[in-house]
């Protein structure tokens, strides 16, 4: 078979991935919501009490976006809490703040760990006690200098996930690796260099459709039309677009509670 033949063959292997992809979502989603309206809201338990938590609190969730976006892609939010703090404070862009206020960044109280309409939040980052002040003060910066608060695309993005990608990269401790399933997370802008969300390694994307990422938490992804392939050899798995990351070891909704950041190297802490 010629080059030509081959090239010919990828947008059509493409097209078949993604028919199968979305009927085999739809076949294993159960937390869908039908109705946005009467969609739950409601807490998973995954965080902390903050009227019982003196420590203070970073968490990272992701979530299935609402309706068909969700087959896609995910809604992600950083929730932070101060030391002696009573509430959390969740960051997050949305594309119909934007119409109403003027401006995608939404700022509330709501539960950290609340389902996305209907759909089950997955904890992707976990930091607690001494040191996260600090943090807290680095990410609320990185919020206040989110540079598309007045702009929101879909696709390829800016997006929620775009923001949030902006934000944890002045977080590099939370390591947090972001699913395949976050598309707009690689969307960069006019400048096509950037660090990793995760701060351990770095991409090279042209607006969200094209690019290349290696870094030692996320492994070797390709960008493609917004859409993430790739391999975790850290995490033994394979990132496809629509169904996410494929291994023993799933990448979202595994993080554990990690120490402090100043606790000694090696220490383990658990919920």
């Amino acid at each position: 078979m010629s080059l030509a033949h081959w090239l010919l063959c990828i947008p059509a292997g493409l097209v078949l991935y993604v028919v199968a992809a979305v009927l085999f979502m739809h076949a294993t989603r159960t937390d869908a919501a039908t109705d946005w309206r009467t969609a739950s809201r409601e807490p998973v338990g995954l965080a902390p009490d903050p009227a019982t938590t003196r420590e203070a609190v970073v968490q990272v969730y992701a979530a299935r976006a609402l309706s068909w976006r969700g087959y896609f892609a995910v809604h992600p939010w950083i929730a932070v809490k101060r030391s002696g703090g009573r509430a959390f404070t969740v960051y997050e862009v949305n594309g119909w703040r934007l119409g109403r206020m003027g401006s995608a960044v939404m700022v509330s109280n709501r539960p950290p760990d609340g389902r996305w309409f209907g759909n089950r939040p997955q904890l992707l980052a976990d930091r607690r006690g001494a040191g996260v002040d600090a943090l807290i003060d680095r990410i609320e910066g990185a919020v206040a200098s989110y540079p598309w608060k007045d702009t929101y695309h879909v696709w390829p993005g800016p997006n929620s996930n775009t923001f949030i990608a902006h934000v944890l990269r002045a977080a590099p401790e939370l390591r947090v690796n972001l699913p395949p399933t976050a598309i707009g997370k690689d969307y960069l802008g006019v400048l096509p260099v950037a660090k990793l969300p995760s701060g351990t390694g770095a991409q090279l994307n042209v607006l969200g459709v094209a690019g290349i990422a290696i870094g030692l938490e996320e492994g070797v992804e390709v960008n493609l039309l917004g859409l993430t392939f790739g391999i975790d050899p850290r995490h033994l798995a394979l990132k496809v677009p629509i169904i996410g990351s494929i291994g023993p070891k799933r990448l979202a909704g595994s993080a554990q509670v990690q120490p402090p950041l100043d606790a000694p190297r090696g220490t383990a802490v658990t919920e």
